[in-house]
């Protein structure tokens, strides 16, 4: 268990923009930040984040709270091993106390998974530096690639002894299940048999966003005709290859800080590129490139250049990821090296600065790129100059933004030398028929002729007014509790004819004051079980002279930490700029707080006062003539309260 102290210590020292802004690009947005959603899909940004307050909300998905419950959306980890990321990432010393057996037993299966692969990366690495074979095979090849030994530990390269089970038999010895070395296919289980799967390779760790080793790829470095040269570790429950970029997690902050992305294909492309200076450098380790690849880097820059080598059948192929890219809204420039060059042999070969000024100046939009590609081919024949204009204009119809579709047309009519207004009619129909064939797959079927279909009427999502009022009695604690302000109170007198009256009494209190001694008074207790527990960690924590919101978020239960983030969030979201430079000037809601309140209070009442009339009068309904007398009278002295607080609110009964 981490000591208390420690997990005091983190949240006062982690910075929430600093923690996110590793996983997805913020933007500035008035005092906060903004971006898309590491949760969703989505193209415009409804992703917020409060430095103030510490806490973030993505709108698209619900999602919010703070740094740890960040990470554990969106790393999955466990709340300790959110901790402890965090505790590395800010050089804090992590104490902990002995835990129990049962506490251990806890931990789950993708934990252990984990820890196997964190392990192994481990163990690698020390047999590639200090065993013999591990130096004499392992560190020869790739200190003849050039790698630093600052190179081998960033990327913490290793090897696996060319014996059939020295990895499996280490890591049984030491404690770990074969069940969870079977899942994470570092072992092979054939019955009664087990055995290494990277037998005798030099071992390249794969890393999620955040750090943590998802899995590995192995190169046998023998001319074994029987072995595949590279091995990659199996599909697993943490081991998703489409879903990964070899790199990123070196690369993250850069790729953030530079706004751009440059794509290569190997483990050592990433690599040496990393090692000669330009560290915003990810692979798609060998794979095809998918959308889900794709999205990882738009959460970071939504630019990327793609670099190949002088293949031309590579090329060619290459195009389909490029598609790709273009779906998904990004801006693509495409780099090719010398012919017999590659990422590797060009970065090995110069200077960081020469990399850079070579990537820089032949860097290419990609409709010059395919358009020069596809002219090749096409030389000077007719048909195939049609039939690359027709791809190049596919690759357009790609692009969501409409305005964006418009200047690469412009740009391909002047290459192509064709006029703009057959580009767009080409572009026209290819969008038209895109349209109606994704109709037909979501067409229903076709009704009857003269069939009558009456109307369906569609559910109303009723609103449930003691859920709202409750909810902005929260509000008010979160957002004003610690101000003073002057109130007005209800006092209840019977006039002359027997009827009720109110009348007036100000006095100064502070707002959680007021609230709590409100409802004490009429013995209100909050329905929602969240917002309960909610309202009496925000009074406990302001009557003991608590300022800071986001100090008693982190110790809250999931439910009502969540709801609390929630209501900060969205009264961050829908504040309003700064007006005053512009001269228009808006009344700050604190101007009026004190009114606020009270209405809040008295609708509340109000709303109490109808549900027990509502209550009494089943009552009255299901009693015999001599009971109903009682409740009769408490009925009708409801109303009169229930008059009087309408009269105050301005509502007609």
């Amino acid at each position: 268990m981490i000591s208390k102290s420690t997990i005091d210590k983190v949240y006062e020292t982690a910075r929430l923009e600093e923690v996110i802004g590793d996983f997805v690009q913020l933007k500035k947005s008035g005092s906060n930040f903004k971006g898309l959603s590491p949760f969703t899909e989505e193209r415009t940004p409804s992703f917020m984040v409060s430095p103030v307050k510490q806490i973030w909300k993505d709108f698209s998905s619900g999602k919010g709270g703070n740094v740890v419950a960040f990470l554990m959306e969106h790393e999955h980890f466990s709340y300790p091993e959110a901790i402890k990321y965090l505790a590395k990432k800010y050089g804090i010393e992590v104490e902990e106390t002995q835990q129990t057996d049962e506490q251990k037993q806890l931990a789950s299966e993708r934990e252990s998974l984990y820890l196997v692969s964190e392990f192994a990366k481990d163990y690698f690495h020390k047999t590639l530096l200090h065993s013999e074979e591990g130096k004499a095979i392992g560190l020869t090849y790739f200190k003849e690639r050039s790698f630093t030994d600052q190179t081998i530990k960033d990327f913490a390269l290793g090897y696996n002894p060319n014996s059939w089970d020295a990895f499996t038999s280490e890591a049984l010895g030491k404690g770990y299940k074969l069940d969870y070395l079977d899942k994470t296919g570092l072992t092979i289980v054939r019955e009664d048999k087990q055995f290494d799967r990277f037998k005798g390779r030099v071992m390249f760790p794969i890393h999620s966003m955040s750090g943590r080793v998802l899995g590995f790829g192995g190169s046998i470095l023998t001319n074994d005709k029987k072995a595949a040269k590279y091995v990659n570790s199996p599909e697993s429950e943490i081991y998703q290859k489409s879903k990964i970029l070899y790199g990123l997690y070196q690369a993250k902050q850069t790729i953030a800080k530079e706004d751009r992305c440059y794509l290569v294909e190997g483990y050592t492309d990433v690599i040496q590129m990393h090692q000669t200076g330009v560290t915003n450098v990810v692979a798609s380790s060998g794979t095809a490139l998918t959308p889900d690849q794709i999205r990882l880097i738009r959460r970071l820059t939504p630019n990327i250049t793609v670099l190949f080598d002088g293949d031309a059948a590579g090329l060619r192929a290459s195009l389909r990821g490029i598609d790709l890219i273009l779906e998904q809204g990004m801006n693509v420039r495409v780099c090719t090296f010398p012919e017999g060059e590659d990422p590797d042999s060009f970065a090995k070969g110069h200077t960081q600065e020469q990399v850079i000024k070579f990537l820089e100046g032949e860097s290419q939009d990609f409709i010059n790129f395919k358009a020069s590609l596809l002219a090749q081919e096409s030389a000077n024949d007719p048909v195939k100059k049609a039939a690359t204009i027709r791809e190049m204009v596919q690759s357009i119809a790609k692009i969501p933004d409409v305005i964006q579709r418009e200047v690469y047309l412009q740009e391909c009519s002047r290459i192509m030398e064709m006029s703009e207004e057959v580009l767009f009619n080409a572009l026209a129909q290819l969008l038209s028929k895109e349209q109606k064939e994704q109709k037909k797959t979501a067409r229903k079927p076709e009704q009857p002729p003269f069939e009558v279909i009456a109307n369906q009427e569609l559910p109303t999502q009723k609103v449930d007014p003691l859920y709202e009022y409750e909810r902005k009695i929260l509000e008010i604690l979160l957002l004003y509790g610690n101000l003073e302000a002057e109130f007005e109170d209800l006092v209840i007198e019977m006039d002359d004819q027997g009827e009720m009256q109110h009348k007036p009494e100000f006095h100064t209190a502070k707002v959680f004051e007021k609230v709590y001694l409100d409802l004490q008074d009429d013995e209100v207790e909050l329905a929602n079980p969240d917002f309960r527990a909610l309202y009496y960690a925000l009074i406990e924590h302001l009557n003991q002279g608590g300022e800071k919101i986001d100090s008693l978020i982190h110790t809250l239960e999931p439910g009502p930490a969540s709801m609390a983030t929630s209501i900060l969030m969205d009264d961050e979201r829908y504040q309003l700029g700064n007006w005053e430079s512009k001269e228009i000037y808006v009344k700050d809601k604190t101007y009026s707080i004190g009114q606020y309140v009270s209405q809040t209070i008295l609708n509340l009442r109000r709303l109490l006062i109808s549900q027990k009339i509502e209550e009494l009068a089943n009552i009255v309904k299901e009693a015999e003539d001599a009971e109903r007398k009682e409740p009769l009278e408490t009925i009708i002295d409801y109303q009169g309260l229930k008059k009087v607080l309408s009269n105050k609110l301005g509502r007609v009964l």
